[in-house]
């Protein structure tokens, strides 16, 4: 099995990488989209980009266009909506399938994980949250109505950071 960190991923610009090579500590991986009502997610997801940093939390943002056809846009649109409405500077990946016959491999693999209920499988919508330890194992997974700055999602990325 490969691990989640060496998974072969494609950044928003088409560039190669994996999440070892975008994070070096935590990841929180969030499927996003533009046109979602849940989009001011964005918001607190780079607050938390921007806060955590320092002691090793990268926010991946994953763009999906299969809720809705919430994210129709081209790389280039999404990348300059992120940084011109939110100010997003955590990196972004490529527009992907998050379920389904073309899922990508590195949501095959999140998505075995459970959230607080027990449940595992299918992602629900967009902003579902993964938070992936250091060690490169899923340690919570948060429903897209659970915001990125609540109580639970801050006390998870705390107990997977240096102090």
């Amino acid at each position: 099995m490969v691990s989640l960190h060496e998974i072969p991923l494609t950044t928003l610009d088409g560039g190669a990488a994996t999440l070892s090579e975008l994070s070096d500590g935590a990841t929180l991986v969030v499927n996003v989209a533009s046109k979602c009502g849940l989009t001011p997610q964005y918001t607190a997801l780079e607050k938390l980009a921007r806060d955590y940093a320092a002691r090793g939390l990268t926010v991946v943002g994953v763009p999906c266009n299969q809720f809705m056809g919430q994210e129709p846009g081209t790389a280039e649109e999404i990348q300059s909506f992120c940084s011109s409405t939110y100010g997003v500077t955590f990196p972004l990946l490529a527009k992907t399938d998050v379920n389904g016959a073309n899922r990508h491999p590195l949501y095959a693999e999140l998505t075995k994980a459970a959230d607080a209920e027990g449940t595992a499988g299918d992602v629900q919508w967009n902003f579902e949250k993964f938070l992936i330890g250091p060690d490169g194992t899923v340690v919570n997974r948060f429903r897209p109505q659970t915001e990125p700055d609540a109580p639970e999602v801050l006390s998870a990325i705390e107990a997977v950071l240096p102090r």
